[in-house]
This record gives C-alpha cells, structure tokens and sequence, in this order.
C-alpha cells in the first residue's frame, strides 16, 4: 500500500467518515491524501497529523483526476447534495485512468433500483458505475447515523425539548450506526490484504425505538424530552426553513415514510444489528447511549443542530 486518497476529509455537517476515515489510517502509518473542499483549520489539521492535503471539487473532473493520480486506493464519500452521478462518473473515470485497484464506495443501507428513497437508487447506479470501470470496489452500505438523530433533536433543544419527526408511534424502530464505527469498517477494508470486488458490506449498529431514543436523550442530558409526531409536510417545511439542502430534505421525507411503513408490518425484521463493524472495524459496535454520553457537551449547544442531515 502506497497512499489512500480520502474524499470528504476535513469533515462536514453529516458523519464525517472522511474525517475519521483520514485520522485512523494516519495512527496506523498508512499516507493519506485528503481530498479537501477548502483550506482552513479541519485542513490544517489535518495537515499536522501528516496528511497531503488537495484541494478540489467533486464536480471538476480535472481536479479529481489531479487528486486520484498516484495512489493505490479511495475511500469515496459523497455528501447527501446533489451531483452524485457526476462526482461518481469522474471518480470511476479518474481512478481507471490511473489504475488504482481499490475503492471504498459509502453508500446507504437499502442500495438497489426499487429502493425506497431517491438518493438510494442513485447509490445503487453509482455502484455500477464503479463496478463497470473496473477499479476493485467494495460497498459500505451504513444505515442512518447517530449523528444525524442528535442533530434532529438538537434542532428543538432547549426551545421544545422534543423530537419532531413524522414517524407514526414512537414504538417505530430506527436501525442506526456511529459514523466512527462506519470509518472503522472503510480502514478495515482499505488495509485488508484481498478483497473481493464488488462485494458489500452491511452495517447497522443497534436498532431502537423512537421512545428509546428520547429517553435515552433524557437521561444522559438530565431534561425533559419527548416524541412529538408530526406531518410529513411539517417536517418538509421546517426542514427547509433551517437551511437544509433540498436533496437531503427529499430522502429524508422518504426515508420517514419507508420506517414508519416498515414498522407497521413484518418488513421491520429485515433490521438487525450487522457483525460488520466486529469483524471488519475490529470492534463491538458503539450503542446509541455511548455514542451520547462522549458528545453530550456538543449535543447541549443549539450549534450542533446546524446543517442539513443524511
């Protein structure tokens, strides 16, 4: 192994895999070329853990082939925004081109043409698009991320202290992942040795209830919580308002619709926790509760509701 290629490295308003993916291939010695949208502290950071720091746009194919040009592998990470197809189309292109034999592709738990929400049927051709250009891919396939709940209850603390989502009863079940857990998974397959191609990689860290996770909230924060059910259309408009990108407000109105269906039918025994973040990430998978135990103090801030979610 030469240098990974890191896309989304300094870390955004979702799970920030690149981030983590970025700072434990670094612990481990592995050269990180961490593919940055702009430069400023989270780059320099980086830059000081020991990473090669490049500047580029998912859209620019110039700047992603300048990026993918001699390293081994990518773990590739595009944000819940628009411009998949593209960024996708110059990855594939780029990473052929330069011969790399390895590429990490984080897409979303239900990955397939029929699935449920339209940024899961992009993931799904954006997997074949990888598979067809021949570069070595495998696929994370991670469900939603605890740091994107937080960040829904966070948007109603302290003003309303609730969780405002549009999921029927609060005995719906949410299968959910820590995005370090997910990171773990990408180093582990960046290292490994051999890999199938093509191969994918379900993850889902614990599934819980609507009502677990208001009390668990709760109880960690020591305030008072609750679930209050609302319209899909509320959630839409409020989504909006707090400067969410519309393309993650659309997959989340759908993804809301395809939890609460699948809660009121056997279709929720499709969930279940996954032995990919063990056997893979090298470690049991964080539950919920830890997960807000170690980011209470960032949790309690209203700043930590800000950005959109995925």
């Amino acid at each position: 192994m030469t240098t990974v290629l890191v896309t989304s490295a300094a870390g955004g308003t979702q799970g920030r895999t690149g981030r983590h993916v970025a700072e434990m291939l670094l612990d481990r010695g592995v050269g990180v070329r961490a593919f940055v949208r702009k430069l400023d502290e989270r780059s320099d950071r980086l830059k000081t853990q020991g990473a090669e720091i490049v500047l580029g746009d998912f859209l620019d194919a110039r700047s992603v082939d300048a990026a993918v040009r001699g390293v081994s592998s990518i773990y590739f990470a595009y944000p819940v925004q628009d411009g998949l197809a593209d960024a996708t189309a110059a990855m594939a292109l780029a990473a052929r081109r330069h011969g790399v034999s390895r590429l990490v592709n984080l897409v979303m738990y239900q990955s397939s043409i029929d699935a449920p929400t339209p940024r899961m049927r992009q993931n799904y051709l954006s997997e074949q698009v990888f598979e067809w250009a021949g570069v070595g891919p495998v696929h994370i396939r991670a469900t939603v991320f605890y740091e994107n709940v937080a960040r829904l209850v966070g948007a109603n603390l302290p003003a309303k202290g609730a969780l405002r989502l549009p999921l029927g009863d609060q005995h719906t079940l949410l299968p959910l992942t820590s995005a370090e857990d997910v990171a773990r998974i990408a180093v582990g397959l960046l290292t490994a040795p051999a890999l199938p191609a093509g191969a994918a990689y379900p993850v889902i860290g614990s599934v819980i209830s609507v009502r677990d996770v208001v009390e668990t909230f709760a109880r960690v924060l020591e305030t008072d919580m609750h679930y209050e059910e609302i319209t899909d259309e509320q959630w839409r408009s409020e989504a909006l308002a707090r400067g969410w990108n519309a393309h993650a407000v659309e997959h989340l109105s759908s993804l809301w619709k395809s939890l609460r269906a699948a809660s009121a039918s056997a279709e929720a025994g499709r969930f279940s926790a996954s032995d990919t973040i063990e056997k893979i990430g090298g470690a049991k998978p964080k539950t919920f509760e830890q997960f807000i135990r170690e980011r209470w103090s960032e949790l309690a801030q209203p700043s930590s509701a800000a950005g959109a979610t995925a």
